[in-house]
Formats: C-alpha cells, sequence, structure tokens
C-alpha cells in the first residue's frame, strides 16, 4: 500500500478516536480494511462497557471476524489511532492480520495518561518482580484439555 492510501485509513481512525472521546470512550480508534474496502471499527469501550480488554482494536477485531465469517484477518490491514499495547499487538497476531499500521506511538500515549511502555517493559523483567502473581500450579492431568483436543477428529485447527 502507499503512504497516502495509509493516511487515508488513518485519518478515519483518528476522527473515530477523537468522536469516542466526545461520546465517553478513551482517545483509541481503529480498522480493520482489506485493500480499499473497510471491513470493521472499533473504538475503545473500556470505560463504557466495563471492560479492560474493549481496547479499540480487539473491538474491530472481533466485529471484522464476525463481519467476514471468519476467526483468521490474514490479508487484511488493522489501522490504529495509536500504537497498539501489547495485549492487541498480540490480538493482531492471533488473528493474522498482515499489518499493522498507527499513528501515534507510546510515547504521546504516556503523555496522554496511557502509559503502554509500562507493560512492555513488564513483559521484559523477570515475572517475581510483577505486580500481579503469576505461577504454575501444575496437577497431574494439566495437559488432559490438550489430549482432548488432539484426539477429536473435527477440530478446526488455529
Amino acid at each position: 500500500m502507499t503512504h497516502q492510501h495509509d493516511l487515508r485509513w488513518l485519518e478515519t481512525a483518528i476522527d473515530l478516536a477523537v468522536e469516542n472521546v466526545a461520546e465517553g470512550g478513551g482517545p483509541f480508534g481503529a480498522l480493520i480494511v482489506r485493500g480499499d474496502e473497510l471491513i470493521a471499527t472499533g473504538r475503545n469501550r473500556v470505560t463504557p462497557d466495563l471492560d479492560p480488554t474493549a481496547h479499540a482494536e480487539v473491538v474491530a477485531i472481533r466485529a471484522a471476524c464476525r463481519a467476514i465469517g471468519d476467526f483468521s484477518l490474514a490479508g487484511l490491514t488493522l489501522y490504529t489511532s495509536c500504537e497498539p499495547c501489547p495485549m492487541c499487538l498480540a490480538t493482531s497476531l492471533w488473528a493474522r492480520v498482515d499489518r499493522v499500521v498507527y499513528a501515534a506511538d507510546r510515547d504521546d500515549a504516556a503523555r496522554g495518561g496511557f502509559d503502554d511502555r509500562e507493560f512492555y517493559e513488564l513483559f521484559a523483567r523477570d515475572r517475581a518482580t510483577w505486580p500481579t502473581v503469576v505461577e504454575e500450579s501444575r496437577p497431574a492431568d494439566a495437559d488432559r484439555p490438550f489430549a482432548a483436543w488432539l484426539s477429536k477428529v473435527d477440530r478446526v485447527a488455529y
């Protein structure tokens, strides 16, 4: 895609973000696009929906998957008003979008009171230093769900 093509979609994502602020949501907007076709949009819905996972990118990815009837967004591009946080970036990877294109970066987000850098830095540190305890407590049959999965002949691989 050309730079001008990207800028056009980024302007739409930025417009969504600004509109969302006026409507009580966070300053983030996202789009899923195939070429020149808008597949889905998403706005940050964390506070209105009381859902910490309702970031604009995740909302757009969920809507796009429903719109195309598939959990894979291969061949599509995610345009977002701001650099995705680690959760949104991971969601983009799981959704298999071809590209993620963003406008503002994590430093702009930090100036706005959204310090995603902390999460990027957190994942690079030892878990023992994390504010949330994340630990394994492994029962003898911990792998039973995977055995059930592997024995299911009609499973849908992803």
